[in-house]
């Protein structure tokens, strides 16, 4: 799996596709922000395991309480771009 690094411009002007070139490619994605700070993003599998979620959970009481408050509220279907 490589890394490719790409400018935030790219992103922006075609999210969807850029996207989907990093699930097809199996590459992860490092965005170059205009002060130079740099974001990464990798594909994941759906049978991943990612301890994340968990590890917030057992140790992030700001972040149970934002999943719990999620969890109460009304469920809103998710827009499209084109929806928006």
């Amino acid at each position: 799996m490589g890394i490719k690094l790409i400018p935030l411009s790219r992103l922006e002007a075609d999210l969807r596709g850029t996207l989907n070139e990093c699930l097809d490619s199996g590459q992860s994605l490092v965005i170059e922000l205009p002060d130079h700070r740099l974001v990464s993003i990798q594909a994941l599998e759906p049978t991943d395991d990612d301890p994340l979620v968990d590890d917030l959970l057992r140790s992030n009481h700001s972040f149970c309480a934002l999943v719990e408050k999620s969890k109460a509220s009304p469920r809103r279907p998710f827009l499209s771009g084109s929806d928006a």
